[in-house]
């Protein structure tokens, strides 16, 4: 019988250890953060920090659906690649109702607790981005993760830009944009997650590696 690591079995094993260990952790801050900046963005009103919390959501199901994915073939992870870009999708168009709600009925959000809010979630996420920084190019899996995580920092950002835009001009028009710029950032997201997902699926059968490493795409 073929020794185990001769046949690259044990290494593949090992990657998938690792790959796991690494969304068990980032799966468990963003749910928390989702609760956290939920309970926010309802206090303070603010478009900008509810999209965020939304994301953070969708980011713990993505996780989630990726640790189902983690020890099977390419085509599995394929199809919940296809998910996650879907979970994606939905964020970006539920945020672009958040953002037509607010212009029919615009508020001024508090943005005193934005701006906590959104340093204590990019302190959270740049954990995340460092956790899954060496899974990025590993398969389409974590590559999608990675997508993700990335976007998030873009997010949270944004939402403390948003907080400075509504202390300066006392106003919420600067959330209600920065709002409709991470719709725009998710959307963007999903159709590139989307297309590398059904790129994977048109290989032929048992054409691609367990495991097969990717170059990430630059936005």
């Amino acid at each position: 019988m073929a020794d185990c690591c001769e046949d690259k079995a044990c290494a593949i094993e090992a990657l998938q250890g690792r790959q796991s260990s690494t969304l068990k952790l980032v799966l468990a801050i963003n749910a928390v953060m989702f609760v956290v900046e939920l309970a926010a963005g309802l206090i303070a009103g603010s478009t900008a920090l509810l999209s965020d919390s939304l994301d953070n959501l969708g980011d713990a199901l993505t996780y989630g659906l990726s640790l189902y994915a983690v020890a099977r073939g390419a085509r599995a992870k394929a199809k919940v690649a296809l998910v996650k870009g879907g979970l994606i999708l939905a964020a970006g168009l539920f945020v672009l109702g958040q953002v037509a709600y607010r212009i029919a009925y615009p508020t001024i959000p508090t943005f005193e607790t934005m701006g906590a809010i959104s340093l204590l979630a990019l302190l959270a996420n740049g954990v995340c981005l460092a956790l899954l920084w060496k899974h990025r190019a590993e398969d389409v899996n974590m590559s999608s993760v990675w997508e993700c995580s990335r976007n998030d920092i873009a997010s949270n950002v944004s939402v403390f830009v948003a907080a400075g835009g509504v202390w300066l001009t006392r106003s919420g028009w600067p959330d209600v944009l920065v709002g409709l710029l991470l719709a725009l950032l998710f959307l963007r997201s999903a159709a590139r997650v989307l297309r590398n997902a059904l790129s994977e699926l048109k290989r032929p059968a048992g054409a691609a590696a367990e495991t097969r490493f990717i170059t990430p795409q630059r936005r």
